[in-house]
């Protein structure tokens, strides 16, 4: 008599659960920073309507009145150039930990964060430094009032980056590219991929509008 072959256990109730629970994280990521995305736009849509109403209305000339000395042209250029630099960097390296490179894309995140720290850096020097006091035009007040807010969501972005890099740790490199042992590494794995492409989206996103303010404050104003 032919030996007869039990049929394989399929996942466990606790397993489902953690498997429904882990799809509605990945999900959640994905939607959020898209969300968080457009909420940013709003609030910083708010700003480029006030730069521009309050530009073509240059009531008494108080816009950008003569003699009003603005931001340094050179250290406004250095700070996007670091945003932007810091962007660049993660968006590379992000290819590399794609193929399995744990160790690259740790020096490269790295050193993205510490380009984005040291752009958050100069910005509150200038803001502390500035020629000009925050009512003393429109400009001046639009100015004021933009780049705290961006700094504000800047650093609560690289402190994201901070988290990922501590959370990339406990992950093995091999873990990358082939199927993890256990349920709970790949889930931690898939995790940590949704929250590291969600990041790279929302820092590019901010690398765009800091180029854009950069146009605005420092070229057209």
């Amino acid at each position: 008599m032919a030996e007869l072959t039990a049929p394989p256990a399929g996942p466990t109730p606790a397993e489902e659960e953690a498997s429904f629970y882990h799809e509605a994280s990945l999900n959640a990521t994905w939607t959020g920073s898209r969300l968080a995305i457009g909420a940013l736009s709003l609030g910083f849509g708010s700003f480029i309507f006030a730069f521009f109403y309050l530009r073509s209305l240059n009531s008494h000339g108080r816009w950008y009145p003569a003699g009003f000395h603005g931001p340094q042209l050179w250290l406004g250029t250095l700070i996007m150039g670091l945003i932007v630099a810091s962007a660049a960097v993660q968006s590379l390296v992000l290819q590399r930990i794609k193929a399995g490179r744990k160790a690259a894309w740790q020096r490269g995140a790295s050193a993205a964060l510490i380009l984005g720290l040291g752009a958050v850096g100069l910005q509150i020097a200038q803001l502390l430094n500035l020629p000009f006091w925050p009512g003393a035009s429109g400009f001046a007040s639009v100015f004021t009032g933009f780049w705290p807010v961006y700094l504000i969501i800047a650093l609560a972005v690289l402190t994201w980056l901070e988290t990922l890099i501590m959370r990339c740790r406990a992950i093995l490199e091999i873990w990358l590219v082939e199927q993890p042992p256990t349920y709970a590494e790949a889930f931690a794995v898939q995790r940590f991929q949704a929250s590291l492409s969600a990041f790279t989206v929302v820092w590019n996103y901010l690398a765009a509008v800091a180029i854009l303010a950069w146009v605005l404050f420092y070229l057209v104003h």
